[in-house]
């Protein structure tokens, strides 16, 4: 995983957005063009939101249990998690600031 980004898992994904203030998570696959170009986007974020919000990826082909339970039905979406509840999504390759902006609402 990125420097900065969290491997997130059907196993861990309770408790990361149970023991932060704000989570964004995106689910992507390996083999997802869209879900590439997310990734630098979401490596600065991480640099620049370090100790603010916990950013993180989770690979719907291997965790279908969150896949199902959130609904994913395109990837790459970043599900946006505040004090342990499900509060945003955005479904498709966003724009930085549209992120940014995302995440200034619930800061």
């Amino acid at each position: 995983m990125a420097e900065g980004i969290d491997h997130i898992t059907d196993s861990n994904i309770d408790e990361i957005t149970q023991k932060n203030s704000l989570v964004l998570i995106d689910c992507w696959a390996e083999w997802c063009g869209p879900c590439q170009m997310l990734t630098p986007i979401l490596q600065q974020l991480a640099k620049e939101y370090a100790g603010r919000v916990v950013i993180g990826k989770l690979n719907v082909d291997e965790n279908p249990k969150t896949s199902m339970k959130h609904q994913i039905m395109a990837i790459p979406t970043i599900l946006f998690f505040k004090d342990g509840k499900l509060v945003d999504n955005m479904i498709g390759v966003a724009p930085k600031k549209n992120i940014e902006g995302t995440i200034a609402k619930y800061l």
